[in-house]
């Protein structure tokens, strides 16, 4: 087993969502260190977790995506931001990238979409 696992936050309102992607991950290569249902959740887990990569749903009660990745960049976050939606128009994707994205998932997603992008935004420096 790999000792050097990658700590990840998954944000998103459904609950089935957040345990599939649980399902996912459960790999040598990550640890789900946490899970929130909205915004404000998500951003309390970041700031006491200083997880490696928060997966972060646009559409959540009490703050979007969107907003949390402005709080996370005010506040410095040194992981990396992957946003997921169902709304993946253009113009959201370049905001996303824009605020310091890291990686966009387009629900509905398959597992090797997940996997790849978590892989790809990984390897990416900055």
């Amino acid at each position: 087993m790999n000792d050097k696992r990658t700590s990840v936050v998954i944000a998103d309102d459904d609950p089935y969502l957040r345990g599939l992607l649980r399902l996912l991950l459960r790999t040598d290569e990550y640890d789900v260190v946490g899970e929130a249902a909205d915004g404000e959740a998500a951003l309390e887990l970041c700031s006491r977790l200083c997880p490696a990569v928060i997966l972060l749903d646009i559409n959540m009660p009490n703050k979007d995506g969107l907003q949390v990745l402005d709080d996370l960049n005010a506040a410095r976050y040194a992981g990396k931001v992957v946003l997921i939606s169902a709304e993946a128009t253009l113009d959201k994707v370049k905001l996303a990238v824009q605020k310091g994205a890291a990686g966009f998932i387009v629900k509905p997603f398959n597992s090797g979409t997940v996997l790849d992008e978590l892989r790809i935004c990984l390897q990416r420096t900055g």
